[in-house]
């Protein structure tokens, strides 16, 4: 429980997607004043529900929220600080990185990446989660 007094403006924001259901009382991400945390995003298509069964379609879906969801809050995916990747293959590494290197063409200015393998529920083959910071020019 916080201490602080009630303010009129909530603190956090949470953030919420057309088509993006869950069976628990959670938002798909979070702000803080600039900072920006999402929860898992997974390759299932918002507008049928359903989940496609290959690894390729699930990483493009997965690519298509995180650019839904950095709209959603007047970002881009130059605000993106760290992803981490959660596959139920690691050796299925080969089509996140084909979408990888699609959003973040130049070596140079990629955020950080953890890739690691879980079992994944719901015909999930692959869930990113994120961490952005908004409105800041990195020193540039």
């Amino acid at each position: 429980m916080s201490s602080r007094s009630p303010d009129p403006v909530p603190r956090r924001v949470s953030v919420h997607l057309p088509g993006f259901g869950h069976a628990n009382p959670i938002p798909v991400a979070s702000r803080i004043g600039p900072f920006l945390a999402s929860g898992a995003l997974t390759g299932r298509d918002p507008a049928t529900g359903e989940m496609p069964q290959d690894i390729e379609a699930q990483c493009a879906t997965v690519f298509t929220h995180v650019r839904a969801l950095m709209a959603a809050v007047d970002g881009t995916t130059d605000d993106i600080l760290k992803m981490t990747f959660r596959l139920a293959e690691y050796r299925d590494r080969t089509a996140l990185n084909q979408e990888w290197t699609a959003m973040f063409p130049d070596p140079a200015d990629r955020p950080a990446r953890q890739v690691v393998a879980a079992q994944l529920d719901g015909g999930a083959l692959v869930h990113c989660d994120l961490l952005a910071v908004l409105g800041d020019t990195g020193g540039r």
